[in-house]
Order: structure tokens, then sequence, then C-alpha cells
């Protein structure tokens, strides 16, 4: 699992002068909630410093440093300016052990399957499935074995290798992938 460290800087003021302040100083105000319930932190990040973390298809965990502590974290929520795609607010929330907590995790498909060498199409349905775990037992991908798919097979959700403490929520029925059968194989 990789950790992005991000340092985190305390606000002084809130409401709309303050925030403009803040984006015209290149940081991004920032929120953390703890998971489980608990006051929220506001404060203000650097938003280059958000790069790693945003720009990525990748599932990463954000070590924020904030007055001298550090919290481990996960993205909860980000707003995107609508012309420059540079984030204007970022949530997080607060990783405590032992108490699950929701994420959306990249899938990742394993091996060939035989049905694309017969010459069928392969076509992923789901890029990413989301998962309820706790920050023990957190992953920063799924995947899927499509080595057995032959021409005209379909992967499903339950078809997913999942790991010890790890649940997937998305419902098992959805279709993950399928071998398209072409045309030209058809009329045989």
């Amino acid at each position: 699992m990789e950790i992005i460290a991000i340092q985190g800087h305390q606000k002084d003021a809130s409401g709309k002068e303050a925030t403009r302040k803040i984006r015209n100083q290149g940081h991004a105000p920032a929120v953390i909630y703890k998971s489980g319930g608990g006051d929220a932190v506001s404060f203000s990040v650097e938003a280059t410093a958000l790069r790693a973390l945003v720009y990525t298809p990748k599932f990463r965990l954000a070590e924020i440093t904030l007055n001298g502590s550090t919290h481990k974290a996960i993205v909860k929520d980000i707003q995107f300016h609508p012309v420059t795609d540079e984030v204007v607010h970022i949530d997080f929330l607060e990783l405590v052990p032992g108490i699950k907590f929701k994420a959306t995790v990249p899938l990742r498909f394993i091996g060939t399957a035989p049905g694309v060498k017969e010459g069928g199409k392969f076509i992923p349905s789901l890029r990413s499935v989301n998962i309820l775990t706790t920050p023990e037992k957190v992953v920063d991908e799924m995947s899927v074995d499509i080595s057995k798919m032959e021409l005209g097979a379909t992967l499903r959700v339950r078809d997913i290798l999942v790991s010890e403490g790890v649940e997937v929520t998305n419902n098992a029925a959805i279709p993950v992938a399928s071998i398209e059968i072409p045309r030209a194989l058809r009329s045989k």
C-alpha cells in the first residue's frame, strides 16, 4: 500500500474571504473527518502536494501531518474547478484501527483469456469496485482472474478474488468483464 505524505496548515479563519485567500496562495481547503464520529478538523494543504494522491487511478492512503500529529486517511470527496480541473476542496476520512470504512479500489485483470486468443474481444465492464474493510486489512486493488474465459464468457463481481477481511459491496451479479464473439466467428 502506497502512502502519500501531506503537510497540513492550520486555517486561521473560515468563510469566503479566508477560502479565497487560501486558494490565491496555491493551497486547497481541506477537512478531515473521523470515521466513527467526532469533530471534523478544517485545514489547508498545498495543491501541488495532492497531485500524487488525486490525479492517479491507484488507491493510496494519505498521511497528513497537522499541528504536530499524524493522521492516516483516505480521500472521501474532491471538488474540482470546472475549467482548470484544479482541486478546489478535498475531504479526508481518518482511519481508526478496528473501525470499518468504505472505499473504491481499482480492479485489475490477471492472466490471458483463451477466448481472446481465438479471436474474441475482451470487454471490461467495471474498472473499480466498492469495498468495506478495516485499516489493517485495506488493499490497494482487487484482482479477477481471466485465464479461464472462453468465447462468450462473462465474469461477475462474485468471481473477484477477495482477501481476508475485505468485503466487496457491489451486487454479486454485476458483470465485470466479458469476451465478445466477433461477427465473423458467429456465422461459423
